[in-house]
């Protein structure tokens, strides 16, 4: 097996005066991984993403990119090559710029040029209708909407593109259906798929959703208590079922 792209190496998150939220955690995280992140409330899924993203301090241990440790990298400095997508939709976009304005915006993403409309071309715009139309819920027909006028949906949606607009090394989907309608979060998970698989993403996506955990990813992880209790890729993966991924919940 190849080198990681990420590594986490004995990490600890410590809040207040001793409480461990994350546990001597370790992850090694390969090029086209799609993982699947499971655990109930309090596991430390949240913290493990904070704590990638630059969010969140680390008390010990490394957090390592390409083997380089970017443990004390500000939240900022990570942006270069860390894209994120949080559950509540209004997070990731500027709501009083317009659906074309925040894709362009993030087309800049790890450049020092500022924003002009006249980036804004037939050009540009015809590419965006493009992409936008892969996403299935006509946020094609509004690129010239403000963002703040968009239904849940179709913002979410713009928050994923916007994400993966200028590919990211990784790519972390923090629940990023679980704010949505039922047949709204299908057809966002959809299209999730495709675009990870057919760019080959690296990815890790938070979900409660069990079925969606075994469905999607080539890798499923469990955390409880701060630690990683279960790590399956593949055939392994395959073959779990939800009754035995539930045993993992039970106090």
């Amino acid at each position: 097996m190849t080198e990681p792209v990420f590594s986490l190496k004995n990490v600890v998150v410590t809040v207040g005066e001793n409480t461990e939220i994350l546990k001597s955690l370790n992850l090694d995280i390969f090029d086209g991984d799609f993982i699947t992140v499971l655990g109930t409330n309090g596991a430390g899924k949240s913290t493990l993403f904070n704590a990638i993203a630059g969010n969140l301090p680390i008390s010990t241990g490394q957090i390592l990119h390409h083997n380089h440790n970017i443990a004390n990298e500000s939240a900022v400095t990570r942006t270069n090559y860390i894209a994120r997508v949080f559950q509540d939709p209004k997070m990731g976009t500027a709501p009083r710029m317009t659906v074309a304005e925040n894709l362009l915006l993030a087309e800049k993403r790890g450049a020092k040029r500022r924003l002009r409309s006249r980036g804004l071309t037939k050009e540009k715009l015809n590419e965006y209708a493009t992409i936008t139309k892969t996403m299935g819920n006509n946020l094609d027909t509004r690129l010239q909407t403000a963002t703040g006028d968009l239904s849940g949906g179709q913002r979410q949606a713009l928050s994923f593109l916007m994400a993966t607009r200028v590919k990211p090394e990784l790519l972390l989907l923090d629940e990023h259906t679980a704010a949505l309608d039922p047949k709204t979060s299908e057809q966002l998970m959809l299209a999730t798929n495709q675009q990870v698989t057919e760019n080959h993403l690296t990815a890790l996506m938070i979900t409660h959703n069990l079925a969606d955990a075994l469905e999607y990813g080539n890798r499923l992880i469990i955390l409880n208590a701060g630690q990683i209790v279960l790590d399956v890729r593949g055939e392994d993966k395959d073959m779990l079922t939800e009754e035995q991924i539930l045993k993992y919940f039970i106090a």
